[in-house]
């Protein structure tokens, strides 16, 4: 059953209890890379392992996710800011133990490709907080993975609405 999470704003990225920061470069240029984050929800699943649907919702003011497991996320984007952030907040999930969940890309120019930076801004109980930072090699292994993905799917020419 879906929970309603605490509803943060973007400095929330600063101050979360849980901070997890994680950066990849790709050579697409940041205005693809912002495209393929914020327009092109539908095609996540081809490049995050992780997610295996994504689709936005309220006219593009909100995400619905599903990764694979079976955690279900409701989103709200706060920011897209083509071509340097894209950022949204958790609404509800079925996750235990979140009590606030705000994740943020930033893209920056990196010689002719652009360096991503993902954090995963979070708060719960001491457990979930002690988990969050053991799993985190683990989730840097996902972003890492996942960037490496889209960086070969949009050196293919896959970019929004490719299929």
């Amino acid at each position: 059953m879906a929970r309603r999470l605490r509803p943060v704003e973007l400095d929330f990225v600063v101050s979360a209890p849980v901070r997890l920061v994680f950066s990849a470069d790709v050579s697409a240029a940041p205005e693809v890379v912002h495209r393929a984050l914020a327009e092109d929800v539908e095609n996540w699943p081809r490049w995050f392992r992780a997610v295996t649907a994504a689709r936005p919702t309220g006219g593009g003011t909100g995400r619905e996710v599903r990764l694979s497991g079976g955690t279900r996320f409701r989103e709200t984007i706060l920011a897209a800011e083509s071509p340097e952030r894209y950022a949204y907040r958790v609404d509800e999930t079925n996750a235990p133990g979140l009590k606030a969940l705000l994740e943020e890309w930033r893209l920056s120019p990196a010689g002719t490709g652009t360096r991503v930076q993902w954090t995963f801004a979070a708060d719960g109980p001491a457990p979930l907080r002690l988990a969050l930072r053991i799993l985190r090699p683990g989730l840097g292994r996902a972003f890492r993975d996942a960037v490496r993905a889209l960086d070969e799917r949009l050196s293919e020419g896959a970019g929004p609405g490719a299929r």
